[in-house]
C-alpha cells in the first residue's frame, strides 16, 4: 500500500462536542473539535480560540459543560461554529439545566452531558486549553443498553477533514480485540 503526504495539519477524526458555558449570566454554546481526555484519571479538556466569546465564560466560572450531540443535530451543532456569541444570542438554542456542583448550562437535547470544574489551562497559539475535572455525567435514558451508555444509541458525530460523520457500527470491543492476537 502507498502512503501518500498531506499537509502538516490536524485532520481528524475528532469528536464534535458543543462546550457549554455561561457568560454574563446567559447560556453559550460554542462548537468544537477539540475536546478529550487526558488521562485515566475524571478529567477532560477543550481548547478554545483566547479571543472566543465562550472563552469568557470558562474564565469567569471555572466550568463548562461537554455536550455530546446526535447526528441528527448536525445543522444546530454546526450553526454554533458558525456564528458568535458576541454578535448573537445562542441562549434559546438547546434548553439549558444545570447541576447544583457549578454553573455551566448543559444541553438536555443531546443525549450526553459532561459537567467539568476548571483545574488548569495552558495558553498556546492563541488558544487556550480548559483541564477540567469531571462533575457530573447525564445521559438520556435511551442511551443505555442493559444500564450502560450504549455508544450507537447517542450516535455521536466525528469532524474529519471538512465534514461530519457518525459512528455506524461497532468494529470491535476495548482492551479484547488486541487479546485475540495472544491467542492466536
Amino acid at each position: 500500500m502507498k502512503k501518500v503526504k498531506l499537509s502538516n495539519r490536524p485532520f481528524g477524526p475528532f469528536p464534535t462536542v458543543l462546550a457549554g458555558v455561561d457568560v454574563g449570566g446567559k447560556p453559550n454554546y460554542v462548537t468544537i473539535g477539540a475536546c478529550g481526555v487526558v488521562s485515566l484519571d475524571a478529567i477532560l479538556y477543550i481548547s478554545l480560540k483566547s479571543t472566543h466569546f465562550s472563552t469568557r465564560g470558562v474564565k469567569e466560572n471555572g466550568y463548562f459543560s461537554v455536550n455530546i450531540p446526535s447526528a441528527d443535530m448536525v445543522k444546530l451543532t454546526d450553526y454554533c461554529g458558525v456564528v458568535s456569541g458576541t454578535d448573537t444570542d445562542k441562549s434559546k438554542l438547546f434548553t439549558a439545566f444545570y447541576h447544583e456542583a457549578g454553573k455551566a448550562p448543559m444541553i438536555k437535547e443531546c443525549p450526553m452531558n459532561i459537567l467539568c470544574k476548571v483545574v488548569n489551562s495552558i495558553e498556546m497559539f492563541g488558544f487556550e486549553m480548559f483541564f477540567g475535572e469531571i462533575a457530573a455525567v447525564y445521559a438520556d435514558e435511551k442511551c443505555l443498553t442493559e444500564g450502560k451508555l450504549d455508544p450507537l444509541k447517542v450516535n455521536p458525530m466525528l469532524m474529519m477533514g471538512a465534514s461530519y460523520y457518525d459512528l455506524g457500527e461497532v468494529v470491535g470491543d476495548l482492551f479484547k480485540e488486541g487479546v485475540k492476537i495472544n491467542n492466536k
